[in-house]
């Protein structure tokens, strides 16, 4: 008995995982979108959370994404508090799906599922085939469970314990310990919703157990956003408020949560006792679960502005440390590696940093030998030394990611993200070590460039710095309209560089010997821009191929 109980679950937790993997695989990057694109209000927040979660099976990811999006700033915290709400109604549907038994298609299911993994070459079908295939699995551990539990009925400490079980509090605590070591509310309740099936629960100890597990998925979060920044720390803690209240909330109500639960479920007036226990309960434990989420959603919804505060307050904005490293990761997350459309994201985003890093550099270095500065050469020096640090960790990243498997599509992104970080570093170095080496040259020799030469130049870099600007915009937007702009900037680019060019060799023919040293460090100037220029419209050439 113990050996069934134990295999089947093995078997229900290995199949839920290898179906969660292969949904989000299929659904990655869609969700990522669904996600970006219906959280205008707290209401659609909650329903695109539910429907994202529904769909991937994993409440612990959407909130991984909702973090990145408020890192970025595309979403904010109260917004975010929607989307965590409804993430609890998506992992419902494991239950819901489980109560309708279908479990004596168990074999069918595992046998398609492998048939259509094992035969087919195309990598989305074969996903699909994991995804029937950890279904199968789910109901045949849910078989062997059932099974093996059978003795039980006849065992009088284990009927007591399941008699306890009613108690709400045990029942709660009994959940949440369970849920905090399996790490998944969807297979606690799932569990719970087989063991009605025997006849061993009756619904009010299923509703205990089923909150009890709404509670231990709070650890999963606190875990994941454990070293994390702010607003991962926020997020997580809103998770945590939220199930807290909702449990507390229907401590004393799950009398009436049971009742309604019965009101909207299938009768089985013909069936006594066990039998008809064993036939209603799990239904109304599906129901009941599916119930007490969308209710406390909708309860709490209004109150995403104190919650947000409460968040807050509980974690405050750090205070700046000149003692920590100048600059650090925004985006990227370790949570997202097994989920390649996932990570690919956050490092695209990622990349955008990096590009705003180097857009920041430009401005420095442009001011700097405006100024004549050898404090502000010094500081691009400094920023260069951040945009390394971003190009180095988003490349150790990108090298775990691309040990997974990986699309086709995935692998198009992979190689276009990893080209566009190596491009901006490069325009780094041409920054730094370039273009400060002249400005200190300048500095050092008093070289002053002529008027009209100045307004050539200053012309010149401007257009690049747009340039750059777009190419950035290609990358953290997946933007081919940035990238066409980016291309088209060549005609104006060769245009401002040919009328700098023809005025350093005005000045060369007509100039004395004294002057050389100055055209000089015009020419590099025009040179090094033209490549600045020319390693931003590589980054674009990444997402229009076809141009030449």
């Amino acid at each position: 008995m113990t050996t069934g109980l134990f295999g089947g679950l093995a078997l229900f937790l290995f199949g839920m995982e290898q179906m969660t993997e292969a949904l989000k695989a299929v659904a990655g990057t869609r969700m990522k979108e669904v996600l970006g694109r219906l959280t205008t209000n707290r209401l659609s927040g909650a329903f695109t959370g539910a429907l994202v979660t529904a769909v991937i099976q994993s409440s612990s990811v959407t909130t991984v994404l909702v973090v990145g999006f408020v890192s970025a700033g595309v979403m904010t915290l109260t917004q975010s508090v929607g989307v965590i709400m409804g993430a609890n109604i998506g992992t419902t549907i494991t239950a819901q799906v489980i109560a309708f038994k279908i479990t004596k298609l168990a074999l069918v299911f595992i046998a398609a599922g492998f048939a259509v993994d094992f035969f087919s070459r195309q990598e989305t079908v074969r996903r699909y085939g994991t995804i029937v295939f950890g279904l199968g699995l789910i109901f045949f551990g849910m078989n062997i469970m059932g099974e093996a539990m059978g003795p039980l009925r006849n065992y009088p400490p284990f009927i007591e314990l399941m008699q306890g079980m009613a108690r709400p509090g045990l029942g709660i605590v009994c959940g949440a310990l369970f849920t905090a070591l399996v790490q998944s509310s969807s297979a606690t309740t799932g569990i719970v919703v087989v063991m009605a099936s025997q006849g061993f629960i009756t619904l009010p100890a299923g509703i205990a157990l089923a909150l009890g597990a709404n509670i231990g998925t709070c650890v999963t979060a606190l875990l994941a956003a454990l070293g994390k920044s702010r607003p991962a720390l926020r997020a997580a803690a809103v998770h945590v408020v939220f199930n807290l209240l909702g449990a507390l909330l229907w401590l004393g109500g799950i009398d009436q949560l049971a009742a309604l639960a019965t009101q909207i479920s299938p009768q089985h007036g013909a069936l006594q006792g066990l039998e008809r226990l064993a036939a209603e309960t799990p239904r109304q434990i599906a129901n009941a679960n599916t119930l007490f989420n969308v209710l406390n959603t909708l309860l709490f919804i209004g109150f995403a502005v104190p919650m947000t505060r409460l968040v807050t307050w509980i974690f405050p904005a750090r205070e700046p440390d000149a003692a920590r490293v100048i600059i650090s990761p925004r985006f990227l997350d370790d949570e997202l590696i097994d989920t390649p459309a996932m990570a690919l994201n956050v490092a695209r985003l990622e990349v955008g940093h990096l590009g705003e890093q180097v857009l920041k550099m430009m401005m420095l270095a442009q001011h700097a030998i405006h100024a004549r500065d050898e404090s502000l050469l010094q500081e691009l020096e400094k920023q260069d030394d951040a945009a390394d640090i971003l190009y180095a960790e988003i490349n150790a990243y990108l090298n775990r990611v691309g040990k997974q498997t990986l699309s086709e599509e995935e692998s198009q992104d992979y190689y276009r993200i990893s080209q566009a970080n190596g491009y901006l570093e490069g325009i780094g170095d041409v920054l730094e070590s370039d273009l400060a080496a002249l400005g200190r040259k300048i500095i050092r020799e008093n070289l002053q460039p002529s008027e009209t030469m100045q307004l050539l130049l200053t012309d010149l870099l401007e257009g690049v710095f747009r340039g750059v600007g777009k190419a950035v915009q290609t990358v953290t937007e997946n933007d081919q309209k940035a990238a066409q702009e980016v291309i088209s900037l060549r005609s104006e680019i060769n245009r401002r560089v040919t009328a700098a060019n023809e005025r350093q060799a005005q000045s060369l023919a007509e100039s004395g010997e004294a002057r050389l040293a100055t055209l000089n460090v015009e020419f590099e100037l025009t040179d090094k821009l033209k490549r600045i220029y020319s390693l931003s419209k590589r980054i674009a050439r990444l997402w229009v191929p076809s141009e030449v």
